[in-house]
């Protein structure tokens, strides 16, 4: 598991006095658990929505019919609504979106397996990023809770 960027992620928030929320489809609920391992997470760490079907982005998070329409469920412009879903419900200061195909199955000939779009924002900012990881399910997910972490590390520090 991606304990060291989640550990990365953890120190800086806290040192900067900022919490986090999440928004999860692909991981199911993956980085929540992992940015509760440490002790005090609390005081960092507000919850995750795990939004595994379109109902629940809707419902849940606000994100649009038309948008998950035309674009679908893996796409910048969904991850971008949950990034700002998870926000707006728990009330943080910064927050982290994933939606991908993790496999084996659930590929398009646009959007292969291991496609994952995260988005990340602190505030006014949302930077999304479209990654196409390689291995099984497993590996698919695993990448995508640490290019998470480190993703809202930079964006942070002002390298994104």
């Amino acid at each position: 598991m991606p304990r060291s960027e989640i550990e990365a992620l953890s120190g800086v928030l806290r040192a900067a006095g900022l919490t986090v929320a999440c928004a999860e489809s692909c991981t199911g609920g993956m980085i929540g658990a992992e940015m509760t391992e440490a002790p005090g997470s609390s005081s960092i760490f507000l919850g995750s929505a795990v939004v595994y079907s379109n109902d629940a982005k809707e419902n849940v998070l606000g994100v649009s019919h038309e948008t998950l329409m035309e674009h679908g469920a893996v796409s910048a412009e969904t991850a971008g609504e949950m990034v700002r879903g998870a926000m707006r419900i728990y009330g943080s200061d910064t927050a982290i979106a994933v939606t991908g195909i993790a496999g084996p199955g659930g590929a398009t000939e646009t959007k292969p397996v291991g496609l994952v779009y995260i988005a990340v924002a602190d505030g006014p900012r949302v930077v999304v990023s479209r990654n196409v990881f390689e291995g099984d399910r497993a590996a698919v997910r695993s990448q995508t809770v640490a290019t998470a972490a480190d993703m809202l590390v930079e964006l942070l520090e002002g390298r994104l």
